[in-house]
């Protein structure tokens, strides 16, 4: 990439453990935030601002070069921190992911509120305060983008509904 490129592209991240497995805690959850971290910025240009998540999902807020394309990156960052979880931390299959995911582009001058999110991802589930947009990772058959009132929090329920 040449050197005088500018770019601001932040990008919310999620996607789900395979069949909603509660794999995602304790060494499991510490260790795969921190792989997924690592593994990111394996890639030149990539900030990455929180990692967090659930027992069952992950969220990552990144910003990334104009030069990654999404879909493969996030491929690569499921598939790798499944290997080492797997091969190297616990040599045995502990840890899949399911097809697909969500990307969602916010601003910079949202970037703390988004960074926030990730971080307190418990508490938002815990409290049933979700913003379905940033839970996404499918698109309902009937719906096209900017339909739904996806900028508005979501209960657990609401969101399950949803999936």
């Amino acid at each position: 990439m040449p050197r005088n490129v500018y770019s601001e592209i932040n990008r919310h991240l999620a996607w789900l453990t395979k069949h909603d497995a509660p794999v995602l805690v304790d060494t499991v959850e510490n260790r795969t935030h921190r792989y997924l971290r690592h593994r990111a910025l394996q890639t030149p240009g990539v900030i990455v601002h929180e990692v967090g998540g659930t027992e069952d999902h992950v969220h990552l807020a990144v910003s990334i070069p104009p030069t990654v394309v999404i879909g493969n990156w996030i491929g690569e960052l499921k598939g790798a921190s499944a290997h080492d979880m797997n091969h190297v931390i616990c040599n045995r299959k502990v840890l899949g992911w399911q097809d697909g995911y969500g990307v969602v582009s916010f601003g910079t001058k949202d970037l703390a509120r988004v960074v926030s999110y990730v971080r307190n991802q418990k508490k938002h589930h815990a409290e049933g305060q979700i913003f379905g947009r940033l839970e996404r990772t499918d698109r309902p058959e009937d719906a096209s983008p900017g339909s739904d009132r996806s900028n508005e929090p979501r209960t657990d329920k609401q969101n399950d509904e949803a999936r």
